[in-house]
């Protein structure tokens, strides 16, 4: 697929190039989308953390280049061409990244993001081109197709339902879809939740197995724990890239104030880790009424209800079960004792909705279990690709 074309008399696409315009890009989405009712702006640290090159984990190995879209003198849309080494070595393919598609509706604003994106990953000398990823795999994915009127996660980009319909006729075809569901925590679900009788974790057939919380004085050896088991249980899945000790140490310092040790699911085995699963408080509950950029005031509003944890839902993010058990009775089991877990620690965590998420569309075996306890994704992000005009 051909992805190229002149661009509009009007309508000219630049790359971003001073301080100026990366603080224009960072802000972008919640100038665009401002006048959508159900669109709800992060908090501006979130997004520097995630985009700026001096504070994002991904500029310690990746490159990016950044895109603003203008007609006449007004900003109308931005899009990251980014190439991540690591990606490359793990899918083992000549495939560049893009990210931060954000538009007005109009199909060739995004047309000309799209274009302005490829020609800079077919110079870098990439074949094809994925996304939306900001910045890589392991960060925000994916483009908003349903959920728009979901309440907002952390770390799930929200997104208008036109701009899917552009990305297509832009020429990218779907490559894969992300699915998150919603558990509403409480009795019912936890009837619905049901793991065979006589299984209880400490004792009988799982007498060698125990669980534990995340230990604060012993945070960064835990978080390598996490990365080690999430790296382990999700290698050779599709689209999968190993998650850096850099990047956990800045999930970490990012998320420290905020988690609780109950956030921290880890079994053990014989006291070998085999699972684990982190859930994050949803920053967007304690976030209400106060502007993207904080004033004094703000922050200290926002340390106060961080500090009481006055959270109402969360987000699982990573979940993984070791490749040791996978294949067994008890690998089959694991997820549904971590789910168990999740509703026994329900007087600690006073989440009243997790969000599981996301999930590939095509492990069936994780939501069919999910399934069991909410029928239907509340939300579904999808990943575009498309081979690049390729010219050595």
């Amino acid at each position: 697929m051909t992805i190229n074309s002149a661009p509009s008399n009007d309508l000219t696409v630049l790359p971003v190039r001073n301080a100026k315009q990366l603080s224009l890009f960072i802000k972008l989405p919640r100038v665009l989308y401002s006048h959508f009712p159900n669109y709800i702006p992060p908090l501006d640290f979130e997004e520097v953390s995630l985009l700026h090159p001096k504070k994002s984990a991904f500029f310690r190995y990746g490159t990016a280049q950044y895109f603003l879209a203008y007609k006449g003198d007004k900003v109308v849309g931005r899009i990251s061409a980014q190439i991540d080494p690591n990606a490359l070595r793990e899918w083992k393919e000549p495939i560049g990244l893009f990210g931060a598609l954000d538009a007005i509706d109009d199909a060739e604003v995004v047309k000309q993001l799209i274009n302005a994106a490829s020609n800079w990953l077919k110079k870098q000398g990439m074949q094809k081109i994925r996304g939306p990823y900001t910045l890589n795999a392991n960060s925000e994915a994916g483009t908003m197709v349903k959920g728009q009127s979901e309440p907002p996660m952390i770390a799930m980009p929200w997104h208008p339902e036109y701009l899917e319909k552009h990305i297509a006729a832009a020429g990218l075809s779907k490559a894969m879809d992300l699915v998150s569901y919603q558990m509403i925590m409480g009795e019912e679900a936890r009837k619905a939740h049901k793991i065979p009788s006589g299984l209880k974790v400490g004792s009988d057939r799982l007498g060698n197995i125990t669980t534990r919380k995340l230990n604060m004085k012993e945070i960064s050896r835990d978080g390598e724990i996490l990365r080690q088991l999430y790296n382990d249980a999700w290698d050779n899945t599709w689209g999968f890239v190993p998650l850096t000790p850099t990047e956990m140490s800045v999930l970490i310092r990012d998320l420290k104030s905020m988690l609780k040790p109950e956030n921290y699911v880890l079994v053990e085995q014989n006291k070998m880790p085999v699972a684990v699963a982190l859930v994050i408080p949803n920053i967007y509950d304690i976030s209400a009424g106060i502007a993207p950029t904080p004033s004094l005031f703000g922050w200290g509003k926002l340390a106060y209800r961080a500090m009481r944890h006055r959270f109402k839902s969360a987000r699982v993010i990573l979940l993984g079960i070791s490749h040791s058990i996978r294949d067994t009775a008890m690998g089959a089991l694991m997820p549904s004792l971590v789910i168990d877990e999740l509703f026994n620690r329900g007087e600690a965590l006073p989440y009243t909705m997790i969000e599981l998420g996301w999930i590939l569309e095509d492990n069936m075996g994780m939501r069919n279990l999910i399934e069991r306890i909410t029928p239907e994704p509340c939300k579904v992000h999808r990943i575009y690709e498309a081979e690049l005009d390729y010219k050595h």
